[in-house]
Order: structure tokens, then C-alpha cells, then sequence
């Protein structure tokens, strides 16, 4: 029996122990980290080889077959690590998704609050006002006109509430009818803006003004709305005054405006602008409202979307993980031999060699996302082999290079079983079984007619190509009805969410909405009557009514956590006392994709910061002040990683985070 060397079983025993290390790296640390080992593992590799005293091409091979090695422990700890992390999204999506009806609830109850402060609250306050003031001037002309503002002011405020609904359509001239009624000077660069956008505007200025009226008595009011590419600025200030009465605010306008503006993607900020009135310092309340609709693969403002990622980074990172061990199996293992290979004797034969195999590797790159055209790549470059070998330009012969790295062709047949469509995806497996027989009966061990053999060979190969395309088939079977079973729950629970909507609509109709309807008939009868005291006092009263119906809307949410969603964020934030933004149109994304968002929101949420919630076409960006703590951002890190995301910093030094959707299936 023969004694196999120490030092060789030593050697097995270090290259295995550093696999297994660059495997749990690859599993338990970030992409680039993991890259970085497989670096580092394969430069030892190379030195040690070299200082081995093994020869140039030795050393090359080494080097090469070390990172083919590295590639295959990296993807399987990367695979891995992305199935951990897609079950634990959907453990946490099963377990949270009871929650989404009542959070769906929730929000439409605040909706409703908001609404219900924007409409009862703003006419409430313009009939105490003028009624305040007829009163205390005494002047019966005043008085009449108060009565008939009151009168038509609580009969609109009736029909609001009726209706439960703001201005779904609004233009500028609404805005300046409103100024203008106001007694507050306006003025406008705008032109033309979204329907939308100007109800939202009208809103802003609406509740603006109101304030204005309820605590700066006797200021003189400005409006202000500026236009510019995508944005509409809106600015309301005053110069200070007094308070018409004290209790008059229910407490929640700013605040719900706040959120309202936050969810259409602008910003709401308001507070003493530094400049003292006759009566006090003033006060400024401004909007920046986006608009249109933001396209796809942009953010707003037109500033470049995501930035382009890492090849070790992404869905694609196991593709290119595949080419390095196609170059490495390729090119490394010929370049083992104790002799130069005659592949690589001279320039004229190595560059063919080095092309070809280039060529017939890098395609893997796109096996996923466009297998079609990487297997016409593929099967070029092998075509384009067999032209070479026929001119004596190339050795190994292209048989050999078939039969050992048939491989490569196998990946793309189950490839374009899982991504094509049938009837382009069954054109594969000829295509391969075809050129394998072409290269196959071209070696030199075949005798008689060549296009015999090549057609025999084709039937051969052609079993094993169309097993694998049907594989391909099944695994693409088998995910298009996991993604009917997972839009089927998605619709149930859509179903749920706006039954439990509309119940608490009918909730606040039957109840709560009475109540402010009937204070507003109250206010309205009195004027009809010429009682001013007393419309007056059901103004007041009425006012009074509203604060305590707001109060009540906006109780406690319980102790349950909202569901783990991009839309969940919001409620998340609330807890926070932070803000969220969302920006582009609203979009459906994966369960892996929406549970990361809100993991990494809950690490990056703090009191009184903002967070903003793009939605692309091709996943999410989350962006935010960094967290206190460096460990809160390592885990923010490791959580967008373990799904393909990154984590990079903007140039104001906030933390900006992206999470790709997989790769549609593509089209060929």
C-alpha cells in the first residue's frame, strides 16, 4: 500500500478548514465582507503556492482553481443565508398578518379625525369669530352678517359632514378665493398644478388660516404658493396677535395635516418665524408638496435613483459567483500540469484559449435575468471553438471542452425552463443537444461519417437536455403557484382590511358624526332665529363637542405591534414620534421585500426624525438620520444584505438603504 505524504493530507485538511470558514463568512457576515475572505483566501493561496517554489503557470492554476473553490463556498453560504432570511419574512409576515385589518382600521380612523377637523372645526371657527366680534362691536349691520355667515357656514359644515370628504378637485383660484375671504394678502408664481396637489394645498392654507383667526386676532395674514419643476411651496404667516378665546383648537389640525402632507410625500413645517407683531411674535406654517407622480427608476427632484451595486451585491451576485467557477474550472485546472500546457505555449494559442473561455463563462452573469440571450452566447462561443479547433488554432479540442464544462450549457437549459416561456424556452434543449453533437463528433476518435455521428449524438444529448429544461419547467411551475397562493392571502387580507375600513366608517356615521352634525344645526337654527348669544354659545359649544369626538378617535391603539409592511411603517413611526414620507406611486412589493423595510424602519425610527419610503419599480430606499447607536447600524447592514440590499451614505451623512425586488422573470 502506498503512504500518502503528511504534508499532502495536511494541505487537504487547511484547504477544507478554509472553505468551511469562507462558507459560515458567507453565512453569518455581508457580501462584501464575505468577498473580501474569498480575496484574502485565495491571495494566500496563490502566496503559498509561490513560495512553494511550484512554477508560474502552477502558481496561475493554483490561484484560479483557489478562487473557483471560494466561489462555490461563498454561494452556498449566500444561498443559505437568503433562504434563512425568506423564512424568517414569512414566519414574521404569517404571524403579523392578523393585525393588518385593525391597523387599516386605525388609520382610517385618523383619516376620518383629520377630515372631520378640517371640515367641522374651520367653519366653526370663522362663525365664532364673526359672531365674537358682531357682538362685541355691537353694530346691528355686523351682527346681521355674522347671522347670515353663521347660518350658510353651519349648513356647509352639515353637508361636509354628511359626506365625510374634502375637495377630491381643487385648483389655485379655490386657494385664492379662500385668502381672499380671509382678508389675507395672496400671492402666486404657480400656474397650473395636479388636481390633487392643490386640494392638499387648499388643506394647508385652510388650517393655516384658521389658526391664524383662533390666536392672532388683529395680524395681518400673508399666503404664499410657489411653483418650481415638481414642487409646489405653500407658505402662510402671520404678524402676531391675540387670542380670540382660549379652548377653542382641538389640538390635532398641525399635527394630522403633518402626517396628511407626510403621506403624499412632502413636508409640513410650522412654528414663530423670529418676528415680533404689534400683539406678538408672528407665526409660519409651509408646506413643500411633490408632485407629479415620481417615474419609475427616479427620485424625486429628478436626483439619480439607486446606485449601481457590487457584482458581489444583488440578486445577481450567485450568477457571477458561477463565472468565476467556470474561469477558474477552465483555465486553472489545465494550468496544474508539471508541463506548460500546449494550450499556453506562445501567444497564438493562449489568446484564442483565454478569449473562448471567457466567452463561454461570462454569460452566467445573466443567467437569470436574460438566460436566452447568455445561451445564444454560450452556444456562440462553442461554435466559435469548434471553428478554431478545425484551423489548429486551439487545444484542448472543443470535444474535451464539451464533455468537461458541459455544465455551463446544463445551468442555462434549467434556466430557460424556469425563467422563458414555453414555447420560446423549448427551442433550449435543441439548441444545446445540437451543438454538443457538432463539437462531440468533431474529436479525433471518430471514424466514418461525421454527420452520422453527429446526428446520433444529437438523440443523445437530447435526453438529458430536455430533463433539464422540464426541471426548470417544474421549479417554474412550482413558484408561479406559491406566488398565486401568496396574492390569493395578499387579496383576503385586502378584503379583510377594507371591510374593517367600512366598518369604521358606518362606526363614526352612526355614532360620533351625529354628534358634530347635530352641534352644527344647532348653530345653524339659532342663526335662523337672529339669536346671536346663542349661536355664539352653540359655536362654542359645538367646538367644544369636536375636541372631545377628536380625543376619542384618536384613543390608544393597544399594546399589539403593527404588521411588519411597508405600510405598517407609518403606524410604527407614530409610536416613534417620528414622521414618515412616502414618495412614488404606491406599489405591491414581495413579503422578503416589505418585512426588511420595516425591520430596518423600527432600527432607524427615533423621535422627532424623518423617514422617507421611496417605491420604484425595482424595490424600496429607505432613507434617515443614522442611528445613535453603531450597532443598531450594523444590524440595518446585515439585515438589507441578507436580502440582496446595501447600505450606503448620502451626502449629508444620512443612511440610505435599498432593497431590490427579484429579478421578474425575464423574457428572454
Amino acid at each position: 500500500m502506498t503512504a500518502v505524504p503528511l504534508g499532502a493530507v495536511g494541505g487537504v485538511a487547511a484547504s477544507g478548514a478554509a472553505l468551511i470558514g469562507l462558507y459560515v463568512l458567507a453565512l453569518r457576515r455581508t457580501a462584501g465582507l464575505a468577498a473580501a475572505g474569498a480575496a484574502l483566501a485565495v491571495s494566500v493561496a496563490a502566496a503559498t503556492a509561490a513560495a512553494a517554489g511550484l512554477r508560474p503557470w502552477n502558481v496561475a492554476g493554483t490561484a484560479l482553481v483557489a478562487a473557483g473553490a471560494a466561489a462555490v463556498a461563498w454561494v452556498l453560504g449566500r444561498s443559505r443565508r437568503r433562504r434563512r432570511a425568506e423564512r424568517s419574512a414569512l414566519a414574521a409576515y404569517r404571524t403579523g398578518a392578523p393585525e393588518i385589518p385593525r391597523f387599516a382600521a386605525l388609520a382610517e380612523r385618523d383619516r376620518l379625525a383629520v377630515e372631520l377637523h378640517d371640515v367641522a372645526a374651520h367653519r366653526l371657527t370663522a362663525i365664532v369669530v364673526s359672531a365674537a366680534a358682531a357682538r362685541r362691536l355691537a353694530d346691528p349691520g355686523r351682527a346681521a352678517a355674522a347671522l347670515s355667515h353663521a347660518a350658510a357656514a353651519a349648513r356647509q359644515a352639515i353637508t361636509e359632514l354628511d359626506v365625510l370628504t374634502d375637495h377630491d378637485e381643487a385648483d389655485l383660484d379655490v386657494i385664492a378665493a379662500l385668502a381672499a375671504e380671509s382678508g389675507a394678502r395672496y400671492r402666486s408664481t404657480a400656474t397650473a398644478v395636479p388636481p390633487s396637489t392643490a386640494a392638499l394645498a387648499h388643506r394647508v392654507v385652510r388650517e393655516a388660516l384658521t389658526n391664524a383667526a383662533r390666536y392672532a386676532r388683529g395680524s395681518a395674514t400673508r399666503v404664499t404658493v410657489e411653483a418650481a419643476p415638481g414642487l409646489l411651496t405653500v407658505t402662510v404667516g402671520d404678524s402676531g396677535g391675540t387670542a380670540l378665546e382660549p379652548h377653542l383648537g382641538t389640538g390635532h389640525g398641525l399635527l394630522g395635516l403633518r402626517t396628511t402632507v407626510a403621506a403624499a410625500g412632502g413636508v409640513l413645517s410650522y412654528g414663530p418665524d423670529g418676528a415680533d407683531g404689534p400683539h406678538g411674535p408672528g407665526w409660519t406654517v409651509r408646506a413643500e408638496l411633490p408632485f407629479p407622480p415620481d417615474p419609475p427608476g427616479r427620485t424625486p427632484g429628478g436626483a439619480p435613483g439607486p446606485r449601481r451595486r457590487p457584482l458581489w451585491r444583488g440578486p445577481t451576485a450567485l450568477d457571477w459567483a458561477l463565472v468565476v467557477l467556470a474561469v477558474a474550472l477552465s483555465l486553472g485546472a489545465s494550468l496544474l500540469s508539471d508541463d506548460v500546457p500546449d494550450a499556453f505555449r506562445g501567444v497564438l494559442p493562449s489568446v484564442p484559449v483565454v478569449v473562448l473561455s471567457g466567452l463561454h463563462a461570462v454569460p452566467l452573469g445573466w443567467r437569470s435575468r436574460a438566460p436566452g440571450a447568455g445561451l445564444v452566447a454560450v452556444l456562440s462561443a462553442l461554435v466559435l471553438w469548434w471553428g478554431c479547433d478545425r484551423a489548429g488554432w486551439t487545444r484542448p479540442p472543443v470535444s474535451d471542452i464539451f464533455l468537461v464544462y458541459w455544465w455551463v450549457e446544463l445551468t442555462f437549459l434549467y434556466s430557460a425552463g424556469a425563467y422563458l416561456a414555453v414555447r420560446r424556452g423549448v427551442v433550449a434543449p435543441v439548441a444545446v443537444a445540437a451543438t454538443g453533437g457538432l463539437a462531440l463528433a468533431s474529436a479525433d476518435g471518430i471514424t466514418g461519417s461525421r454527420a452520422a455521428a453527429w446526428a446520433a449524438l444529437t438523440g443523445l444529448l437530447a435526453v438529458p437536455s430536455f430533463a433539464l429544461w422540464w426541471l426548470g419547467l417544474v421549479t417554474a411551475r412550482r413558484r408561479e403557484r406559491r406566488a398565486a397562493a401568496a396574492a390569493r392571502g395578499r387579496e383576503l387580507l385586502e378584503r379583510d382590511a377594507d371591510a374593517a375600513v367600512r366598518d369604521q366608517r358606518r362606526l363614526i356615521a352612526a355614532g360620533l358624526l351625529r354628534t358634530a352634525r347635530q352641534h352644527a344645526a344647532n348653530v345653524a337654527d339659532a342663526a335662523d332665529a337672529g339669536r346671536l348669544d346663542a349661536v355664539l354659545d352653540e359655536a362654542r359649544a359645538a367646538l367644544g363637542a369636536l375636541r372631545e369626538l377628536l380625543r376619542d378617535l384618536r384613543g390608544p391603539d393597544g399594546a399589539s405591534t403593527p404588521p411588519p409592511t411597508v405600510a405598517g411603517i407609518a403606524a410604527l413611526a407614530g409610536r416613534y414620534g417620528a414622521t414618515v414620507r412616502y414618495r412614488g406611486p404606491h406599489r405591491a412589493v414581495t413579503v422578503v421585500v416589505g418585512v426588511a423595510a420595516y425591520r430596518i424602519a423600527a432600527l432607524l425610527l427615533a423621535e422627532d426624525i424623518t423617514l422617507t419610503v421611496l417605491r420604484l419599480d425595482a424595490g424600496v430606499e429607505l432613507t434617515a438620520p443614522p442611528p445613535g447607536s453603531p450597532g443598531a447600524l450594523r444590524q440595518v447592514r446585515a439585515v438589507a444584505d441578507a436580502v440582496g440590499g446595501t447600505l450606503t451614505r448620502t451626502d449629508d451623512d444620512a443612511v440610505r438603504v435599498w432593497l431590490p425586488e427579484v429579478f421578474p422573470s425575464p423574457s428572454g
